[in-house]
């Protein structure tokens, strides 16, 4: 009888453990209910450029809020808001500071301020976007609307030529559809939209825009445990510009990076009951040559570009 009771003890401890073996890793917000984050990047540039070495320090802030407003089988249906968008960059001594919370100044003559009214706009803007079920961003559905209304007086940028087709191509990616998707994907796009053993593991393939180079990110996903909600996740993910990468074109030089290979390390956190992360805690390493060409020039610009970002849910 001893033995009876201690084997049935025994599997009522063991239940729970063995429950906590699998999580259904998959999108799932409770409708009309705001959810908030907060994302802070610290990132280093080092180039040489002629033999003498720059370094450029940025510090980028957003926050973010994601409210599911309806669902299909296939995907949900989210008001998304930027409530916060600040970059502060330190390039060899001048700063530069671009924020939402400033109103700004579309025709001024400072390209900071011209750019902290767009973010104005855009942190003030609701953003409708459908979103998969691995946290995916499909389509941004009010894109056109929100275009017209942020870009609608770039016409008037009083800055001087060249810059100002500079200044005006960066806000039109900016706002582009596609930067919107990145920006939001950035908290959301981490799931393999089903269950997951622990061990188990997933690929997640992508391309970014950074800095106007296009970048393909191919992420391998791991669930290493489980703790009541709460699933913990290592990535590892492999950074390199797709074949046939296309040029940048910058006052009137040409410049290629099909050299840069990079690396990303990140440990998630994710709550199950929602598919929304908690935490995400990542590091990331490029190194490669800038090859930059023009009118009678030519030269190879080494750069390694290192950062830190902390995303977190808040209360």
């Amino acid at each position: 009888m001893k033995k009876l009771f201690f084997s049935f003890f025994s599997v009522l401890i063991l239940f729970p453990a063995l429950a906590q073996q699998d999580a259904n890793l998959r999108l799932n917000p409770e409708k009309n209910k705001t959810y908030r984050f907060r994302s802070f990047t610290k990132q280093t540039v080092i180039q040489t450029v002629s033999g003498n070495q720059q370094t450029i320090e940025s510090e980028v802030l957003y926050s973010f809020t994601l409210k599911m407003m309806d669902a299909t089988s296939d995907f949900i249906v989210a008001e998304v808001h930027l409530d916060t968008i600040s970059t502060k960059t330190n390039q060899m001594g001048r700063i530069e500071n671009i924020s939402s919370v400033r109103e700004g100044d579309i025709k001024s003559s400072e390209p900071a301020e011209v750019m902290s009214a767009i973010m104005s706009r855009l942190s003030r803007a609701a953003i409708f976007a459908r979103i998969d079920y691995t946290g995916q961003p499909l389509e941004i559905l009010n894109h056109r609307m929100l275009s017209e209304m942020i870009l609608k007086d770039t016409s008037i940028i009083t800055i001087s030529e060249p810059q100002a087709s500079a200044l005006k191509t960066q806000i039109a990616a900016t706002v582009s559809e596609g930067n919107l998707k990145t920006m939001i994907k950035s908290f959301t796009w981490h799931l393999p939209g089903n269950k997951v053993a622990k061990g188990g593991e997933w690929r997640i393939a992508d391309q970014v825009n950074s800095g106007g180079m296009l970048l393909t990110v191919n992420s391998a996903y791991r669930l290493s445990n489980i703790t009541g909600s709460i699933a913990a996740i290592t990535v590892e993910s492999e950074i390199r510009p797709p074949e046939n990468a296309p040029a940048i074109n910058s006052g009137g030089a040409t410049v290629m990076y099909n050299s840069l290979r990079g690396m990303n390390r990140s440990n998630l956190l994710i709550d199950t009951s929602t598919g929304l992360l908690t935490e995400n805690k990542s590091r990331t390493r490029i190194t490669g040559n800038l090859a930059v060409s023009g009118p009678g020039f030519s030269m190879e610009i080494p750069i390694d570009i290192s950062g830190e970002t902390i995303v977190t849910a808040l209360k």
